[in-house]
């Protein structure tokens, strides 16, 4: 069993989890109407992956006998004036994840919960990967600028991406 505060902290990500799947699907619907098929592809993957990380946290809290709390998720922005933008945007709101997790490491070494931050060694991997990505598509962005063939390309590149749900340790989830 965990600490109260300890569930508290990790329903605050599970909600934020879900935030960032709302987030990705938004970014995949602007995509679309921008005409971008391959980048809606990429954030529509991105979205799955949110809601997979929001179900490990939900199954984690109930696995240690803590209670769920789902709050009303926020509504995200709606319009991006380009791709850069969106992956700009992404960067930003990734880096937030990854400190938020950071954040829920070290509660748990406060707390002397060892589980606890043993099972977020996944998620602190995960952001590094998540990072990496978001930064390496963006670059191209830079270099290929928001219009013409290098778009076309980069378009063409994301619409390949398809969801596979990560292999976790130990985990049904």
């Amino acid at each position: 069993m965990i600490s109260k505060k300890m569930v508290k902290a990790l329903n605050k990500q599970l909600n934020f989890e879900l935030y960032s799947a709302y987030v990705y699907l938004a970014m995949a619907a602007n995509s679309n109407t921008m005409g971008l098929k391959g980048f809606s592809n990429w954030f529509h993957v991105q979205f799955q992956e949110e809601l997979f990380h929001a179900d490990r946290f939900y199954n984690y809290i109930l696995d240690q006998d803590g209670e769920v709390e789902l709050e009303q998720i926020e509504k995200p922005k709606k319009e991006y004036k380009d791709a850069y933008e969106l992956f700009d945007e992404t960067l930003t709101h990734e880096r937030e994840v990854t400190k938020r997790i950071y954040e829920l490491a070290s509660l748990a070494l406060e707390e002397k919960d060892h589980g606890t931050h043993s099972w977020l060694q996944w998620f602190i991997t995960e952001q590094q990967e998540e990072e990496a990505n978001v930064k390496d598509i963006k670059d191209k962005l830079k270099l290929a600028g928001s219009t013409g063939q290098g778009l076309f390309m980069i378009n063409a590149e994301l619409a390949t991406r398809v969801y596979v749900q990560p292999t976790v340790p130990g985990s049904q989830a």
